[in-house]
C-alpha cells in the first residue's frame, strides 16, 4: 500500500485501572493470549505456544479471567506525527504534524 505512519515522543506507562479497563475490553482468545504470551522470549515450537493457550483455557473455564501482573499498557503522548505516501518516480507525499505548546499541530510537507 506504500503507507507509513511515524509517532514521536514521550512515553508513559498507564495505570493498572486503565490497563485493566482495557484488558477487560479484549476478546476472551486475547486475554487468554496475554497469560500464554512471555512477549519476545524464545519458545521451541508453535505446538508449544497451543498447548499452553490450552492450558490457560482449562484453567479460566469457570471464571473471569484476571489482568496477569506483568501485564500493562503505556501510552506514547504525540508530539510529532509523521504521514509517508509512496508515489512514481519516488516523488513522495511526506506530511509531518509538529505538536506545538499551545497544544495547537504545526503541518508542513517533506521532501521525499
Amino acid at each position: 500500500m506504500e503507507r507509513q505512519v511515524s509517532i514521536s515522543g514521550p512515553v508513559e506507562k498507564i495505570s493498572t485501572a486503565e490497563s485493566l479497563a482495557y484488558f477487560a475490553s479484549r476478546p476472551f482468545g486475547s486475554r487468554l493470549g496475554a497469560w500464554v504470551s512471555q512477549q519476545s522470549s524464545i519458545i521451541p515450537s508453535r505446538k508449544f505456544l497451543e498447548m499452553k493457550f490450552e492450558e490457560m483455557k482449562s484453567k479460566f473455564a469457570s471464571g473471569e479471567i484476571p489482568l496477569p501482573d506483568f501485564w500493562g499498557g503505556y501510552r506514547v503522548v504525540p508530539q510529532r506525527i509523521e504521514f509517508w505516501q509512496g508515489s512514481a518516480n519516488r516523488l513522495h507525499d511526506r506530511f509531518v504534524y509538529l505538536r506545538q505548546s499551545d497544544g495547537a499541530w504545526q503541518i508542513e510537507r517533506l521532501s521525499p
